[in-house]
């Protein structure tokens, strides 16, 4: 696994710095037990800082979180009938993300054309220790792990009031409700990582790393609300 350069608040500290983290695993084993912070900016140039998690608890590493989205059926499935039309499946990097007392797992999936160099992105992963979900953008990954509504692959291609009114009358009656996105932290969450990304590319560092840091504390929140 490579370290990845992110734009944090660490631990204890007041300020947003650049730095480079990596999960860490002990040899022959998968769990994780901690990760390595290499520090960029000011003062701390050139140094870094280890967190160990409790030994008392289990805490899974990256590599059991790739075999938990190997092991999910509609997952794998996909990603195989993508490999076997012309296509070549692109599996980012897996960020393990510190959320307060959590760690957040975030896995984007690529596909890419024989024909086209570009990859498009098709799936986010999300995971915490204890569920997994996806979808086809973060905003609907994150909507199915902490709303509880249900993973696809897919994008929602008409509004519910326009599904409805298609409908037969017996296939309405026999439909369930569709899955409401009331939970407001999810949709704020949505929008912070938007505009991280269009700050990011807009070459904005410290005004992006603001917003990542509003992202994390929503996030806390998030957790909290699922404790």
């Amino acid at each position: 696994m490579q370290p990845n350069f992110v734009l944090m608040k660490l631990p204890g500290e007041a300020t947003d710095e650049f730095v480079e983290i990596l999960p860490f695993t002990p040899a022959n084993r998968n769990n994780l037990i901690g990760w390595i912070a290499g520090r960029s900016d000011g003062a701390n140039y050139g140094t870094s800082i280890v967190y160990d998690f409790p030994k008392t608890r289990l805490v899974d590493g990256p590599q059991q979180i790739e075999a938990r989205i190997d092991q999910n059926a509609q997952l794998s499935g996909q990603l195989t009938l993508w490999n076997q039309q012309g296509s070549h499946v692109r599996r980012g990097s897996l960020l393990v993300i510190p959320s307060g007392k959590a760690l957040l797992y975030a896995e984007p999936i690529y596909l890419q054309a024989q024909q086209s160099p570009m990859p498009e992105l098709r799936i986010v992963v999300l995971a915490l220790q204890d569920r997994l979900a996806y979808g086809p953008n973060f905003a609907s990954a994150l909507a199915s792990l902490y709303n509880g509504t249900p993973s696809s692959l897919t994008a929602t291609a008409e509004a519910p009031q326009a599904a409805a009114a298609n409908a037969s009358p017996a296939a309405a009656a026999a439909a369930p409700p569709a899955a409401v996105n009331s939970n407001p932290l999810i949709a704020q969450a949505s929008r912070d990582f938007d505009d991280y990304q269009r700050l990011t590319a807009q070459g904005k560092l410290s005004e992006a790393g603001q917003k990542l840091d509003d992202l994390k504390h929503t996030l806390d929140q998030l957790n909290a609300q699922h404790k």
